[in-house]
């Protein structure tokens, strides 16, 4: 599986990628993201997060980890390591999960068209592919 991540990521232009031996339990770290996203850092918490866990190996459920990813993305550390344990931010994160379960996600990331999912890191042309199918039009 980890060799066919890795040359999948490399189609993409994604080098110098990481296999972590487990998958975390990022509920934390996508509150944080929460926090992240009332703070107009989303984009930079994201990739910042993304960076760590796939490429840098760090580790999602690691508080020195969360905090060096929340500094990287320009938020206070402490501020944001409140916020993955506080419960208005958990809420959101289990909201959207109870709503991608009632939508049938099954894989991340989805993207639906006109209700169809594609499920998973897919090729540009297969998602243009289901975007045309739904009727999308090639903007100009």
């Amino acid at each position: 599986m980890r060799s066919r991540l890795q040359a999948f990521a490399q189609s993409f232009g994604v080098t110098g990628m990481g296999s972590p031996e487990r998958l975390p339990n990022t509920r934390r770290a996508l509150a944080m993201a929460e926090y992240a996203r009332d703070h107009d850092r989303l984009d930079a918490f994201r990739e910042g997060a993304m960076r760590a866990h796939w490429q840098e190996n760090r580790n999602l459920e690691n508080e020195a980890d969360l905090r060096a990813v929340a500094l990287g993305a320009g938020l206070e550390p402490d501020a944001a390591l409140a916020a993955s344990h506080d419960t208005r931010f958990l809420a959101r994160v289990d909201s959207a999960r109870e709503e991608a379960n009632d939508r049938g996600v099954t894989g991340i990331p989805t993207f639906f068209f006109e209700g169809i999912p594609v499920v998973g890191c897919q090729p540009y042309e297969q998602l243009e592919a289901a975007a045309r199918a739904a009727g999308a039009a090639r903007r100009r």
